[in-house]
């Protein structure tokens, strides 16, 4: 596993649980507006380099078996890991639960999870409405395969959420029109306020300067399509 660090306590990553947060290196997004830019593209890092970070990671979980509660996985995009899998396996087998955060572009990975029963939280990224995701992600995807990610979570059985972080000049209101037809009846749907501090591509600040969205409008305006919809802004 590409490890960048893991932040050893949390008390919001997981909802509702003592969590600790692991973020895996490398991304095939490039969201202008990621403000995680560091773990986008992963580093030259030697196979001991990366065998000491998981090592260190495993040795801090396996003496905090009596206080964590859970796991969160992040990134850049944990499903591009080609040892994703066995890695979560190792983290169950300590007792942990697990949730994981995705971009939904592997979504044979995703089934793969489910199938094996080993993730208890699903968090996935609705990035724009499929018409504009090229645009927003800054890459080429297979808007299919995010759709099919957004159709096994839902009918997984496994708790989950999807979130959008509202960028002005990115997203419009209409767009989250068109995000909520999409996910429909979803468990939760989160509003991610935008933090215009340290992103992949700052010429983006120029862009939405002057530009805002009004977020409880929009809450308003869809949340009827939603078990549950709340707007997460942060310090």
């Amino acid at each position: 596993m590409q490890i960048a660090s893991y932040q050893k306590l949390t008390l919001i990553d997981y909802p509702g649980k003592i969590a600790t947060t692991v973020f895996t290196v490398g991304c095939n997004f490039r969201c202008p507006f990621c403000h995680n830019p560091e773990l986008v593209y992963p580093p030259v890092q030697t196979s001991a380099s990366n065998y000491n970070v998981e090592k260190d990671f495993f040795s801090f979980l396996e003496k905090r078996k009596k206080t964590l509660e859970g796991i969160c996985i992040t990134g850049g995009e944990p499903t591009i890991q080609v040892d994703i899998i066995e890695f979560i396996k190792k983290i169950k087998k300590l007792g942990y639960l697990v949730k994981l955060d995705s971009n939904g572009t592997r979504p044979d990975v995703l089934k793969k999870l489910i199938d094996l029963k080993i993730v208890d939280y699903f968090a996935m990224d609705i990035k724009n409405q499929p018409k504009k995701y090229n645009q927003t992600v800054g890459a080429e995807i297979d808007i299919e395969r995010i759709k099919l990610s957004v159709d096994l979570i839902m009918k997984s059985g496994i708790q989950y959420e999807f979130r959008t972080t509202a960028v002005p000049g990115l997203h419009t209101e209409k767009d989250f029109l068109e995000i909520a037809q999409w996910i429909k009846n979803a468990q939760a749907y989160y509003l991610q306020e935008y933090r215009a501090r340290t992103i992949l591509d700052p010429s983006l600040k120029e862009k939405n300067k002057g530009q805002s969205l009004d977020l409880d409008k929009i809450k308003k305006s869809i949340q009827k399509n939603f078990k549950k919809i709340e707007i997460r802004k942060y310090n």
